[in-house]
């Protein structure tokens, strides 16, 4: 199987580059050179468009920042579709709208090929590793066709059902970690202005009921200082205005959402869009005077666990 990968980011890269780790032929692009000109002394062909991208491969994934993004490179005169043909599959592993893939997936489909939808959860660190968790939305044949190629990227793989379903939960998934992270700033703020040692109530939290994968992770970023979470402000804006634009969609009159929201839009206007997302404590730290700092945590998150083929759950 012969793999495209379109988009080399914070994500995309790390994926790309554990595709050719495990020896698959990989065709790039994207619009960084000095991206592509790391992954061609890896081992990777550059593509010069993604329609010449598209032609001489079988998987076709894109890892790109924005819906809108996505539509470019799918649409355009040198994009994706005009490259399709028979039995290829396009694999959109962004965060992305589920009624955009299926938009999109009517036009693949058009040309021949496949669509699923195959966004993934878990950190740059883990997604490095080859250890992060995969949702994969569309046709079952397909998605056991290029399971060889999800086991090189992750390690827990779920086929979730129809093209759009993985991106509706992963929407899902990222607003709770986006909750989830006010929320840890919250707590180790009130630790702090009480008195308490922020070692350990990082690790109380972490062995009690009120533990979690955001806690366990972005809580060292965080007080180490560097809140290099490889996650930014503006990204989380697009994820949650996703999720937020599905109960609106559904008529769900939610509370917490448009609340967070909200706190993630104060965040990017105090510190910038590029600004890690978990930079969003800094509020409670200025209106504090205090910083949330411990020692013996780390300036980056890197991923302990072996790596190993993945598997479905």
């Amino acid at each position: 199987m012969k793999i495209g990968f379109i988009g080399l980011g914070n994500v995309g890269g790390k994926l790309a580059g554990s595709l050719i780790r495990n020896k698959f032929d990989v065709i790039v692009r994207d619009l960084d050179k000095k991206l592509t000109k790391k992954f061609l002394d890896l081992g990777a062909s550059i593509a010069s468009n993604a329609k010449d991208l598209a032609e001489k491969t079988d998987l076709i994934i894109t890892c790109l920042p924005s819906p809108e993004i996505c539509s470019k490179v799918m649409e355009s005169e040198d994009g994706v579709i005009n490259g399709l043909s028979k039995n290829k599959i396009w694999l959109e592993m962004s965060t992305t709208d589920s009624a955009e893939i299926k938009r999109i997936g009517a036009l693949v489909k058009a040309a021949g090929a496949i669509p699923l939808d195959c966004p993934v959860s878990g950190g740059c660190h883990r997604a490095a590793t080859g250890n992060i968790a995969i949702l994969v939305g569309g046709d079952k044949n397909a998605f056991n066709k290029i399971l060889p190629a999800l086991s090189a990227m992750g390690r827990k793989i779920l086929h979730t059902g129809e093209l759009g379903s993985a991106s509706i939960l992963k929407v899902i998934t990222n607003y709770l970690a986006s909750v989830n992270l006010v929320s840890v700033g919250e707590a180790l703020t009130v630790a702090k202005k009480t008195g308490m040692d922020l070692k350990t109530t990082y690790e109380a939290i972490k062995i009690s009921s009120g533990n979690s994968f955001v806690h366990e992770t972005e809580s060292q970023v965080i007080l180490n200082g560097s809140y290099n979470i490889s996650f930014t402000m503006d990204l989380v804006l697009k994820d949650m205005g996703l999720f937020n634009d599905l109960s609106i969609k559904n008529n769900i009159p939610l509370e917490l959402s448009p609340l967070v929201l909200n706190i993630f839009k104060d965040g990017e206007k105090k510190y910038g869009p590029r600004a890690w997302s978990s930079m969003i404590v800094k509020r409670l730290e200025d209106a504090c005077n205090i910083n949330l700092r411990a020692d013996g945590f780390p300036a980056e998150l890197t991923d302990s666990e072996p790596e190993e083929k993945g598997h479905q759950i």
